[in-house]
């Protein structure tokens, strides 16, 4: 089902070369983390065999790492995309187009199947808002932006919210990082002189696990975390996630030397209001990319998002 669509080609629809996955336009964004590229990596040519850099000290790494994923030098890069989710109730793959107004997505099979006649209208008219509807697409501007802020508190506070060690070495493989090189692999436990501005950043103190970092690139193959506490929010009252909650955020080279969200593996539960109990479970992969001229409206983006799909049913009804 996450197959790329045969046929399909970035020439299909002679667009430029360009690349980059902001925030999607999902409820987490994710779930989350901000994607980006260093393009120095082109005027250097490093072999497999040299060692990764340990000489910075692991907390100045990662102070050097977020800064460079929060300040890309190709922000505005866009790709179009295939999202396969799969939780406790089944699977979603969804298709995304990043434009310079908003991201366009469009939900193309449910439980690994093509969707029916009504359910494709259904989405059809769903996405076909946004570009009747000036300020639908205001809306969903401003949503996107809210999780993008979001996102980028989490990043910004991980220098500062956890103590680090160096715990060895890993090689990048697919999804993670870029395949064959050099990943330091740093351990984290939570710094008990951190104080969190907010409920935002509140998880963080009750978390450790492993980074994968490229100490070339400066970039984040991999943030492994799991709760080693209950995390409570407005001192229980709001509610509360349990120990053992676990996230897994992955990213890594997609081609052209551009690093994107390759996936996302979630567990929590816990309770809110102290009435509700929430219970959050999925994995979700990130594949297929093709890069998206920086000038795409949200219509275009549309339009290229049923080329993708018309390949895609191609495809699937090729390989029955």
């Amino acid at each position: 089902m996450r197959n790329r669509p045969k046929g399909f080609s970035y020439a299909t629809f002679h667009l430029k070369s360009y690349g980059k996955l902001c925030l999607m336009e999902l409820a987490v964004q994710r779930s989350p983390l901000v994607v980006l590229l260093c393009s120095l990596v082109g005027l250097i040519s490093f072999s497999h065999a040299q060692q990764v850099p340990n000489t910075v000290a692991p907390q100045e790494l990662v102070r050097r790492v977020v800064a460079n994923e929060l300040n890309p030098p190709d922000g505005d890069k866009k790709y179009l995309f295939q999202h396969y989710k799969k939780n406790t109730t089944g699977t979603q793959t969804m298709i995304y187009a990043q434009t310079r107004e908003a991201v366009a997505g469009m939900v193309i099979a449910i439980n690994d199947k093509p969707l029916t006649a009504d359910q494709h209208k259904g989405e059809s008219q769903r996405v076909q808002r946004f570009i009747d509807d000036p300020e639908e697409l205001k809306k969903k501007q401003k949503q996107e932006k809210d999780n993008i802020d979001r996102v980028t508190r989490i990043i910004r506070a991980l220098p500062d919210a956890f103590l680090y060690q160096d715990d060895g070495v890993e090689a990048g493989r697919p999804g993670v990082g870029k395949t064959g090189e050099d990943l330091r692999r740093l351990s984290f436990q939570p710094n008990p002189k951190y104080d969190p501005p907010s409920r935002i950043e509140q998880i963080l103190t009750g978390m450790q696990g492993h980074i994968l970092i490229d100490p070339i690139l400066n970039r984040i193959a991999m943030i492994d975390g799991t709760l080693q506490k209950d995390v409570s929010f407005g001192w229980g009252i709001l509610g509360h996630l349990d120990k053992g909650g676990h996230i897994k955020i992955s990213q890594g080279d997609v081609g052209d030397k551009h690093w994107q969200m390759t996936g996302v593996d979630m567990a929590f539960t816990g309770k809110v209001l102290l009435f509700k109990t929430i219970s959050a479970q999925s994995t979700e992969t990130y594949s297929d990319f093709h890069p998206v001229a920086s000038d795409t409206t949200f219509a275009q983006g549309v339009d290229l998002l049923k080329k993708y799909e018309a390949q895609w049913l191609l495809s699937q009804n090729q390989n029955k």
